[in-house]
């Protein structure tokens, strides 16, 4: 549930001022939004409704052991596709329609890498526990 939350939380506050820099710069997509939220992290309002639906996701698959596991190695696989689609097109490039500077790449591959980790430990515990 963790990380759906904190995901849920980035979605949402992507669309407050203050929290997120330059924000009337906010587009809904492409490399032209430059609002940065948390300073760090290029954001639109197509990268927060895709946090927000992955936290919601995340939120309601947290309710058994199973779908928590499928959620940490689906949406760690999703985060690594994003990044390495963010990492390939480049920042500048009209394809990056998420908007995504190098600290979200970098980041999405990071947390990627992290929630399959877990999810495969998760199911390892699960397995054990059975015998």
């Amino acid at each position: 549930m963790g990380v759906g939350i904190v995901a849920l939380v980035a979605g949402v506050l992507g669309f407050i001022p203050g929290i997120t820099a330059r924000y009337g710069e906010l587009m809904f997509l492409g490399p032209d939004s430059h609002a940065m939220f948390l300073g760090l992290f290029q954001v639109s309002m197509l990268l927060n409704i895709v946090q927000l639906v992955i936290g919601g996701t995340g939120w309601a698959m947290s309710r058994s052991e199973m779908g928590a596991r499928r959620f940490l190695l689906g949406a760690g696989a999703l985060y690594i596709i994003l990044s390495i689609y963010g990492l390939s097109v480049g920042v500048d490039s009209a394809a990056n329609f998420l908007s995504l500077n190098m600290t979200d790449n970098w980041t999405m591959m990071v947390a990627g890498v992290l929630m399959i980790a877990a999810g495969w430990m998760f199911s390892r515990h699960s397995v054990e526990d059975r015998k």
